[in-house]
């Protein structure tokens, strides 16, 4: 090879420019926030993993067939059945919108639009 050093070089500038954003981050990486329990003990409407990958779809799906085509009631998986409601339901258990929801949002940087219409538990609590 006649250019075997510069070769060399550009590949070595490739592995360090590549690996760059794994050097930087050494060490700083943050576990997953851990949402509070539900108050009540009960079971969630579905299982811990389908929750935390599709509640934002689930609640879509309550909110456009509850206001659209008037299903108020959801039937899980294990064939108990719930009140489509995320006020009457979701935070009847999950009371702190702070320590469950928040938690998680906050380090994603999402900001669900829930809060638009629903009133989160400890607003009512203040104005009671």
């Amino acid at each position: 090879m006649y250019n075997a050093d510069k070769v060399i070089v550009g590949i070595l500038v490739l592995i360090i420019f590549f690996t760059t954003p794994f050097w930087l981050n050494y060490k700083r990486v943050e576990a997953l926030p851990k949402p509070e329990r539900a108050e009540k003990g009960e079971k969630c409407i579905e299982d811990t993993a389908y929750m935390r990958a599709y509640h934002m779809k689930l609640l879509d799906e309550w909110r456009n067939e509850k206001v659209r085509e008037s299903k108020i009631y959801y039937q899980s998986s294990d064939g108990r059945i719930y009140l489509k409601s995320l006020q009457r339901t979701c935070m009847e258990c999950h009371r702190s919108m702070a320590n469950f929801c928040g938690r998680c949002h906050a380090m994603f940087a999402v900001k669900p639009d829930c809060w638009k219409c629903h009133i989160a538990p400890e607003e009512v609590k203040k104005w009671r």
